[in-house]
């Protein structure tokens, strides 16, 4: 019996010699080491032979399985090695070709435009400020003079959290109370950008997250009047020198009183068409007059101060400069889009 183990032996080593490529190196391992090959039928037969013989078998046995597996990893080194110099001397190799480039990628047309947005308003004197957006019910609509069973919180299509009070924010208002509490009674200038989010059917005009850039600006003796001359500056700013104006009465719960800002339809020169829907107007932001009880929650006596706010959405002014039909594409990842940009 162990002759024939020595005799398996040499005639593997024998063979394992004469492979020199990577199939006949695979060959082998099935031929030599693989489940039905001699080696391994004879190990597992060991409980066949007499008592006295297995220690003695068993030991060269595995003497031998370790010879052919160490001799199998040096096989695969050297075949590994005359492979690799095979094709380094076979193949066209030129060391002097310049590297591939690699695309550089771009910014996102919401990037794009909230820069745009940062650029006009930091021009006009305004710092942008931060704030959260998982917000507490309290700052997302009690301190905005929306308290609850408030018939105006049903414009909002809310995403609640498992934690009672803690909710996805629906707006950016919430910043303005951030803001004053940390600024009053001095007098602020800031934009509040970040992303909202709520629970809305996904069409071609709304997404169930979006960005916004909410505005706000308290002082002694600020007025409406403030108010329109600032926003028409800032559309003939992204629009264009030319771009008209046209203010519209509204209604929200934390401005008084308050307005809708369109301009003119730079599509059809306000003559009407399908993208301003005939009417030569396009909405692009709400606003108003900060509401007297906000002020007053977010730190500033309204006897004192007055201020205005107001609310865009970076999307919607994107769409409206480049003619895009669909707010979904924004999100979509897809590269026929974004690369246009």
């Amino acid at each position: 019996m162990l002759e024939q183990l020595d005799t398996l032996e040499q005639e593997a080593l024998a063979a394992l010699a004469q492979a020199n490529d990577p199939g006949a190196l695979a060959a082998w391992k099935q031929t030599y080491l693989g489940r039905s090959a001699s080696l391994s039928t004879f190990l597992g037969d060991l409980g066949k032979l007499p008592a006295a013989e297995r220690p003695l078998a068993g030991k060269r046995g595995n003497e031998v399985k370790r010879t052919l597996e160490a001799a199998y990893a040096a096989g695969e080194e050297r075949i590994n090695a005359a492979v690799l110099n095979h094709a380094l001397q076979s193949e066209a190799l030129d060391v002097t070709l310049p590297g591939r480039p690699l695309r550089r990628g771009r910014l996102h047309p919401s990037t794009l435009i909230l820069r745009r947005i940062y650029a006009i308003w930091a021009e006009m004197g305004f710092q942008i400020y931060r704030s959260p957006n998982v917000e507490l019910d309290d700052y997302n609509f009690t301190l905005l003079n929306i308290p609850p069973h408030h018939p105006a919180r049903d414009m909002w299509d809310t995403f609640y959290t498992t934690e009672e009070g803690v909710l996805l924010r629906t707006h950016t208002s919430p910043g303005q109370i951030h803001a004053m509490r940390e600024f009053a009674p001095a007098p602020l200038r800031v934009i509040l950008p970040g992303m909202c989010f709520r629970y809305e059917q996904i069409t071609a005009r709304s997404e169930i997250q979006f960005h916004q850039v909410e505005g706000l600006a308290v002082g002694p003796g600020i007025t409406f009047a403030n108010l329109k001359a600032t926003l028409a500056d800032f559309a003939r700013r992204m629009f264009g020198e030319g771009a008209r104006t046209q203010f519209r009465a509204d209604h929200f719960p934390f401005t008084e009183p308050s307005m809708e800002v369109d301009v003119e339809c730079f599509v059809c020169g306000g003559k009407g068409c399908p993208v301003c829907k005939f009417s030569g107007w396009l909405e692009i932001l709400g606003s108003g007059m900060v509401h007297p009880t906000v002020l007053r929650n977010g730190g500033y006596d309204p006897k004192v101060f007055s201020g205005f706010a107001f609310g865009m959405g970076p999307e919607r002014i994107a769409m409206l400069r480049h003619g895009i039909e669909d707010i979904r594409y924004f999100w979509g990842n897809d590269l026929r889009f974004l690369e246009q940009f």
